[in-house]
């Protein structure tokens, strides 16, 4: 699926990730971010317009990981 929230709807959700699930944030019923678990805690994602896709600590406001 192409959106946050359709990818959110298609996959299982996982409550133990394992790398390459992905990582959402939801507000309100929608998924509003999406990356890539990594490991060890860790996710790739693009977290705005002019900030670079890096890996980062998976952060706070995670609300699931889900898995295809």
């Amino acid at each position: 699926p192409r959106t946050a929230t359709a990818q959110l709807n298609a996959a299982t959700i996982v409550s133990n990730p394992q790398p390459g699930d992905l990582v959402f944030t939801v507000s309100g019923g929608i998924a509003t971010h999406v990356g890539i678990y990594t490991g060890t805690g860790m996710m790739i994602d693009s977290p705005k317009p002019g900030k670079s896709t890096s890996e980062r600590p998976v952060f706070s406001g995670v609300s699931g990981y889900g898995r295809f």
